[in-house]
């Protein structure tokens, strides 16, 4: 069976139209036919200036931390903080992710996202849920969509959580998929232990004791996305992802060698170059509080090209959902310079805003921490 995005599907063809849920349906296979993009996927041209410089962003070589090497650990804490304190963005590299293993995630990504549509439905994000199938979150928007799909769902260390991802898998799509969930479970595993390594070398470059976010993030509930990002015959009036800022603690991102994340730094759009084997990292708004600002959580986006296609990975770190968020002892003045910029809140909490009321922005910690305040008055009223 050939598997190509461009092959014709073994199920009924569905066009831009309602579903069942009251969005419309992402066919890219269908889309890629017409001259023009629909409307719904046009972007304002305040969102698309184009990126034309590359992004500052260090390539932090991890081996010397792994091996114990005290001066290497302390030469890559500062380039993270230097990174950090700007825009939050880097690349690691001898990051002990097997490169067989990343090569061997995406190529599952492309076997997920060829299936006929009527398939990749059967996942199909439920409203108000997180994991699942999504064809540019027009189960979420009706406009500004993004030119993708993706595939989402989570992943946790605990008793009896040794096969999640593949229960999931084989939950969601059947028996046959079991494969395909292994590999991911063996991806995500992989990602979390190099998460928590990144959490002690942020830790380190913050001058706090270096167990102090690896133990906060140690029983972390992680979310792991497949993105798809079609070719389009209109790139220059869309997104891939349209800007935004991470609500989650980190993010660590596979790219392909196509290319297409950008960065908003220095007043402009930048963007950040694919290097082999090497992982992007960047802050969130969750860390960013963590940090009590120090650390900046900053909006990036990804634009889609006209004749190719981009597939990415990202594994979102997210606490525990009761852990309360707050800078660490003795002080936040200690950690961000300053008082307290943030509410204690909970990552509960911060994910009800984000998937309830509010379309995740540069502004999503600021409008979060008002909405949080009013919240609470009300409650004690």
């Amino acid at each position: 069976m050939d598997l190509s995005p461009t092959s014709v599907l073994l199920c009924p063809p569905v066009d831009i139209s309602h579903g069942s849920a009251g969005g419309v349906i992402f066919d890219s296979s269908s889309l890629r036919q017409q001259t023009t993009i629909p409307k719904a996927f046009i972007w304002p041209s305040s969102d698309r200036p184009a990126a034309t410089e590359e992004l500052d962003a260090p390539v932090v070589d991890l081996s010397g931390f792994f091996h114990g090497d005290e001066e290497s650990t302390l030469r890559a804490a500062k380039l993270v903080a230097n990174a950090c304190e700007r825009h939050g963005f880097f690349q690691v590299v001898n990051h002990g992710v097997s490169e067989l293993l990343a090569r061997d995630a995406l190529d599952w990504t492309d076997e997920f996202f060829r299936l006929p549509l009527c398939d990749k439905l059967r996942a199909r994000r439920k409203p108000g849920g997180v994991w699942g199938y999504s064809a540019a979150h027009a189960d979420r928007f009706s406009s500004e969509l993004p030119w993708k799909e993706t595939l989402s769902f989570g992943y946790r260390e605990a008793a009896g959580s040794e096969r999640v991802v593949i229960d999931y898998f084989v939950s969601m799509l059947g028996e046959e998929f079991e494969r395909m969930g292994l590999a991911y479970q063996m991806y995500c595993e992989a990602m979390k232990g190099l998460s928590l390594a990144i959490i002690e070398l942020l830790a380190i470059s913050l001058g706090v004791d270096r167990m102090t976010y690896r133990e906060f993030f140690d029983d972390s509930r992680s979310i792991m996305r497949c993105n798809y990002y079609p070719p389009c015959q209109e790139p220059e009036l869309t997104l891939g992802t349209g800007p935004h800022c991470d609500p989650t603690a980190l993010t660590i991102l596979q790219q392909d060698h196509v290319g297409g994340l950008e960065v908003f730094s220095g007043r402009a759009w930048r963007y950040v170059r694919p290097v082999h084997n090497a992982l992007v990292v960047n802050i969130g708004d969750t860390f960013m509080a963590l940090s009590n600002g120090r650390y900046k959580s900053c909006l990036h986006r990804a634009v889609v090209n006209r004749h190719r296609e981009r597939r990415s990975l990202a594994f979102f770190v997210c606490p525990r959902e009761d852990k309360v968020i707050r800078p660490p002892p003795p002080s936040p003045e200690d950690v961000g310079g300053g008082p307290r910029l943030y509410p204690d809140f909970t990552w509960a909490q911060f994910m009800e805003f984000t998937q309830r009321h509010y379309r995740a922005d540069m502004r999503t910690l600021r409008s979060f921490t008002k909405w949080l305040e009013s919240s609470s008055s009300v409650t004690a009223t």
